[in-house]
């Protein structure tokens, strides 16, 4: 099995610590959408990352459907998702607000490095600005109640997802959302980055 893109993406960062906690082996290949897309091309016409080619050839793409599949190759034992209301509920608010967060982190940097200044649309990035800071306003709150982990106490997929957002908006934008804002993020990042499936998967 093999997982296609960079680590400095939070989509293929949050699949490969996700395989790496629930122990499924797999081989990373690190092609950039970008400056490899060519080669990325030739795997996955649509040069989507992250891009997981199955044993058996079968080509996925899209984090969260990745993950649905590695969920059914670990099993109900192994699973990174509560299956009980209303830890399920809030693990599935939790990661779709880290989504969010990426999302538009993601559009404010295309936004600043791929369209040229003068036809920069400011209202526009106003209101992406303030989405992500409102994805983050409710994920500090979260934050601050957790214990240890954001639903249950271990180490689950909102806690890997949410963690990885946060470092990707923190490596993108560090001055939009500032760590002094989000003192619970922080801290429970830091917490999680100790961890050896983080260590072993750092943005490259």
């Amino acid at each position: 099995m093999q997982l296609i893109g960079m680590l400095d993406s939070p989509y293929v960062r949050r699949v490969a610590i996700s395989l790496k906690r629930l122990g499924i082996p797999f081989k990373h290949r690190s092609l950039s959408v970008f400056q490899n897309f060519d080669d990325f091309s030739q795997t996955n016409p649509l040069v989507k990352a992250p891009t997981l080619v199955c044993d058996d050839g079968t080509v996925l793409l899209d984090s969260t459907l990745i993950l649905e599949y590695i969920e059914t190759m670990a099993g109900p034992d192994k699973s990174l998702m509560p299956s009980g209301n209303p830890q399920h509920q809030q693990s599935l608010r939790l990661i779709g607000l880290a989504l969010g967060a990426c999302e538009k982190t993601v559009q404010i940097v295309y936004e600043r490095t791929l369209r040229p200044a003068e036809k920069q649309y400011q209202p526009w990035l106003d209101r992406v600005n303030g989405q992500l800071v409102a994805a983050y306003d409710l994920l500090e709150q979260s934050a601050a109640q957790r214990s240890p982990w954001l639903v249950t106490t271990e180490l689950m997929q909102p806690d890997i997802t949410v963690c990885v957002a946060w470092r990707f908006t923190q490596l993108m934008l560090p001055e939009v959302i500032e760590k002094a804002t989000y003192p619970a993020l922080a801290e429970f990042s830091n917490d999680a980055e100790r961890l050896p499936e983080f260590v072993a998967t750092p943005l490259e």
